[in-house]
């Protein structure tokens, strides 16, 4: 028998009648031989309006932990009028709250961003398995932990994506959809750009870097959680239908947990291009890339400074590339010179939480250097770091940065 574990996002809860129509959807499947477990998020709104009324009545005395209890209570709330509306349409469900025996998340006592215990939470989660088993939809508190002393935690912002995908990987889930106010992922940001379109798919990789990046889509902590195996989607609540098609997202393709260490196969060569005030001189980018483009050259990376320029191609692509390159110096006025580096080792460092981990670029090179291993470039973004290292050091740095991952 399936399980589809169903995320309703506050908008979508947001009225008696909203409630209804997300509670009959789950019903629908439910009769047609699935079995479900809900996430709810607070109404629309209402956590932020509470932090609002309890700063106008009280100021900025609330403790974290007065905090999070104030938090709390829009998903408590929810979760019970959700388990009660699903009840009045003939099938048994259950709230589960932090104040239920049956409640699985465990967290640490940081009480506004708790750190879930993934290896108790995954034991707990059997006693939601049993109550699926024996017929029954269970209604979660998304956002919500519960910490070593059995005080209400909060996940952070985005916890009820977290929650949903946390329970679909701890359940071993068929599915997990994430029913929200937009018909699914789309090409930008439709109320910037009127031609936006829907994507049918996505990858975790790919949602997960436009999600660090801004977009109001899933938080990316939660697709942490997301299990290879197991299908998810993101629909819009409007339609009322837990078959909607909606986008689907694919994957992960790389690494447990979206976290790997990965050493490039081959070689690579740097060529340094170096001239006066690069950066301002319009289009000098384009120009480079299409010049190696034109001749079938791939560009792995680039870094780039006031008065130099470093791209990254494959050792066996490096003469043509090289030679290429050195055209477009000559051609240039303000390119003077380049030069073509020696074999170097890539090695790709990927984790969610690169964004929000103070001092994880030292974390990764401070092994190297007690190792007398030498940095050549290092490039990075909000969910990667690339460095490039002797080719001959290139093995014994992956171990060693495999190591911080671990």
């Amino acid at each position: 028998m399936d399980l589809m574990v169903v995320k309703f996002g506050g908008t979508s809860v947001g009225d008696g009648s909203r409630i209804k129509k997300a509670a009959q959807s789950v019903v629908n499947e439910y009769m047609k031989g699935s079995q479900v477990v809900v996430v709810v998020s607070a109404v629309n709104k209402t956590t932020d309006e509470l932090i609002g009324l309890s700063n106008d009545a009280i100021g900025s005395s609330l403790t974290n932990k007065q905090k999070a209890e104030i938090m709390a209570m829009g998903e408590l709330t929810s979760a019970r009028l959700f388990s009660a509306t699903i009840e009045s349409l003939g099938v048994k469900s259950e709230f589960i709250d932090p104040y239920n025996e049956l409640w699985p998340i465990i967290t640490d006592s940081n009480s506004l961003e708790a750190k879930i215990d993934l290896n108790v939470t995954n034991k707990n989660a059997e006693g939601i398995k049993e109550l699926v088993n024996q017929g029954v939809i269970p209604v979660i508190c998304g956002f919500l932990g519960k910490g070593p002393a059995g005080e209400i935690t909060t996940l952070g912002r985005g916890g009820s994506d977290v929650t949903a995908f946390l329970m679909g990987h701890c359940l071993d889930a068929n599915e997990v959809i994430i029913v929200t106010d937009v018909d699914g992922v789309m090409s930008t940001d439709p109320n910037k750009i009127e031609g936006a379109e829907l994507l049918d798919a996505i990858s975790v990789e790919e949602l997960r870097d436009l999600a660090t990046h801004g977009a109001q889509v899933l938080h990316p902590h939660a697709l942490k959680y997301k299990d290879p195996l197991i299908s998810a989607k993101i629909i819009n609540f409007a339609n009322g239908d837990l078959t909607s098609k909606g986008t689907s997202i694919l994957g992960p393709f790389e690494g447990e947990m979206l976290k790997c260490v990965t050493l490039y196969k081959d070689p690579i060569s740097l060529i340094a291009i170096v001239g006066e005030a690069m950066l301002k001189k319009v289009g000098l980018m384009a120009k480079l890339t299409t010049a190696l483009a034109n001749d079938g050259i791939n560009i792995l990376g680039m870094s780039a400074g006031q008065n130099s320029i470093t791209v990254f191609v494959n050792k066996a692509d490096s003469n043509k590339a090289y030679l290429l390159l050195h055209q477009l110096v000559i051609e240039t006025d303000v390119l003077s010179s380049l030069s073509l580096g020696r074999d170097t080792a890539m090695i790709t460092f990927v984790s969610p939480d690169i964004i929000e981990t103070p001092g994880i670029i030292s974390d990764i090179t401070e092994p190297l250097r007690k190792n007398n291993i030498n940095i050549l470039e290092i490039t990075s973004s909000q969910t990667a770091v690339v460095l490039f290292v002797d080719w001959e050091d290139g093995e014994k740095a992956h171990k060693l940065i495999t190591e911080v991952l671990e």
